[in-house]
């Protein structure tokens, strides 16, 4: 007996074996395959940015120093200033305070370093009389067989020292060029942001349009208010520990106090790398009582940070918990390195704008929403005591357009029949 191509002898014909398959087990297969859809699209995704990570870091701190200076550019634009002066005026002062700054913290640091150097010869000293006459009881010989082995091992892997300084040196490079590409981008962000925004909205679909420019908009708005918020947490932290630096004694102070500033633009990691580094020189230069005293510093700032400053500076404009904070900046950290912990936030931030406006807008209009005002990052649903179930989802419209329609052609076929 022959069988038709592809057809199993021992099935009966016709018959559909899909209902031999356990429910669960079909359910399990289709959620399997989706996931691992959406893991594809979301590893491929990020195998893009990081091979085209020479643009995308470049302009996502583009976005975020335009966040930071576009108030400042909005301001001279309202006092007539036209807004290519406005952004040559607000990207030259900006050059010239961060020049500024960086001559002063390397003058500082240089000026400070012989002190630093004579302290930390001091230290070395008092650990060695440690070793010599403390508890370890150790012999001048063992020390010097120590240090013996120490400068060995440097001389065994002078080859892999030099190969890092040449690395570090390509480096710099890679930096020097990405820093003049975001000076670039940044200058066409501030002077045309808008124009450039309305034209990438074109391609998106007309039904559509209004309720993705706005939710574009309130992410933007989201960003802005993200980087003021850090901004002003970042030199309350600065202030902070550098005041309780200068009262200890320790050198270094404004250094070390710019380094926390830096470091509190890139949350929770940066603060307690930037606040171990002015640990250790306190613990170099003060010893271990000094050195307790400015960790127990550095952590009572970092308490006035995370329950009094981040809630009140950012308040409703960014809404994100902090367990979403630690896993984006950890994700960030393995996905992208130190760039990626710095942009993590700031994008989790941007989605969580445009998806809550996308989800639950109410008659999005582009005009209304000025991205310079933190409420403007929250959809306008969210006033108080607006309850979630009467925001339209997207459609809602349409199928309210359709009921009438369809109430109106049945009155009127009633209508048809009376006659």
């Amino acid at each position: 007996m022959s069988h038709a191509r592809g057809e199993d002898p021992f099935l009966p014909e016709h018959e559909d074996i899909t209902g031999l398959i356990p429910r669960g087990l079909r359910i399990s297969a289709a959620l399997a395959w989706r996931f691992i859809v959406i893991v594809a699209a979301l590893y491929a995704v990020v195998w893009v940015i990081g091979y085209l990570s020479v643009v995308v870091i470049p302009l996502s701190i583009a976005l975020l120093v335009s966040a930071l200076l576009a108030p400042a550019v909005q301001k001279l634009v309202a006092l007539k200033f036209p807004r290519g002066l406005a952004t040559a005026i607000v990207v030259i002062a900006g050059l010239a305070v961060l020049g500024g700054l960086l001559t002063f913290v390397i003058t500082q640091f240089s000026s400070g370093l012989p002190q630093l150097q004579q302290q930390l010869n001091a230290s070395l000293d008092q650990i060695k009389n440690w070793l010599l006459n403390g508890p370890p009881h150790l012999r001048q010989e063992q020390i010097q067989d120590f240090i013996n082995q120490a400068i060995g091992f440097i001389q065994n892997n002078q080859a892999s020292i030099t190969t890092t300084a040449l690395t570090t040196a390509s480096t710099v490079g890679e930096i020097l060029t990405g820093f003049l590409l975001t000076l670039f981008i940044t200058i066409f962000f501030l002077s045309g942001g808008d124009g450039i925004w309305t034209f990438l909205v074109r391609v998106v679909p007309g039904r559509v349009r209004n309720r993705v420019d706005v939710a574009g908009r309130r992410g933007f708005a989201s960003l802005v208010s993200y980087v003021r918020a850090t901004a002003a947490v970042a030199v309350v932290d600065a202030v902070g520990i550098g005041v309780g630096l200068w009262i200890m004694g320790v050198p270094l102070v404004i250094p070390l106090a710019t380094l926390v500033f830096i470091g509190a633009f890139i949350p929770i990691i940066g603060a307690v790398l930037t606040g171990g580094v002015a640990v250790l020189i306190a613990l170099v230069t003060n010893g271990p009582i000094g050195a307790v005293i400015v960790l127990g510093i550095v952590i009572g700032v970092m308490q006035l940070e995370s329950h009094i400053l981040q809630p009140l500076l950012l308040g409703r404009a960014v809404k994100l918990h902090p367990l979403a904070v630690v896993l984006a900046i950890t994700a960030g950290l393995v996905a992208g390195g130190i760039a990626g912990a710095l942009l993590a936030v700031p994008l989790l931030a941007v989605l969580n704008a445009g998806v809550r406006s996308l989800l639950h807008e109410r008659n999005p209009d582009p005009a209304e929403v000025d991205v310079l005002k933190d409420q403007a990052a929250q959809p306008n649903d969210a006033e108080p005591g607006t309850p979630d179930a009467e925001v339209p989802t997207i459609g809602e419209d349409d199928e309210e357009d359709a009921e009438k329609n369809a109430r109106a052609a049945t009155a009127v076929n009633k209508d048809d029949k009376k006659e």
